[in-house]
């Protein structure tokens, strides 16, 4: 089920114990690593981070209004949620991330395209992910977003 929540705090406060702790630790390595430009915001009841409106006018491609997402958070029915739109579009960020992540983690890597998913909460590997938030800035996502945008409207 989505979340209905308004702002990160109330999201938060609506999770259960164990993944209210992971989701703010998640959170604040996010809020201490993620460059500057990106915004804080709820998105598709998720915990979201978004290139502004202010920097990237055109906002995302499938929705106008909406500003373009980069990075999410969210707890699922049997894990959480780490989606990273970067590594969906930058090779060389997702086999840097993939080949890092055995060295940080006791457990077996469990990704989407650009969904890592976490089911023991007390196995995440927040130093590793605060790496992963440093490794592309606001200019990068657009530059690689709108590389992929001209690459499919070629394509069509």
């Amino acid at each position: 089920m989505q979340s209905i929540a308004k702002t990160p705090q109330e999201y938060i406060d609506s999770l259960p114990e164990d993944r209210k702790v992971a989701v703010e630790k998640l959170r604040s390595v996010i809020l201490n690593n993620l460059p500057k430009g990106f915004h804080e915001t709820m998105g598709y009841g998720m915990l979201g981070y978004v290139v502004p409106h202010s920097i990237y006018p055109n906002g995302y491609h499938c929705k106008p209004e909406t500003p373009l997402p980069f990075l999410n958070i969210a707890s699922q029915k049997n894990f959480v949620a780490v989606y990273h739109m970067g590594m969906y579009t930058d090779k060389n960020l997702l086999d840097w991330f993939t080949s890092e992540y055995p060295k940080h983690a006791k457990t077996k890597l469990d990704m989407g395209k650009s969904c890592i998913r976490f089911k023991k909460m007390d196995q995440i590997p927040f130093e590793l992910l605060g790496e992963l938030f440093q490794k592309m800035s606001v200019e990068d996502w657009i530059s690689k977003y709108e590389a992929v945008l001209n690459q499919s409207s070629r394509q069509s």
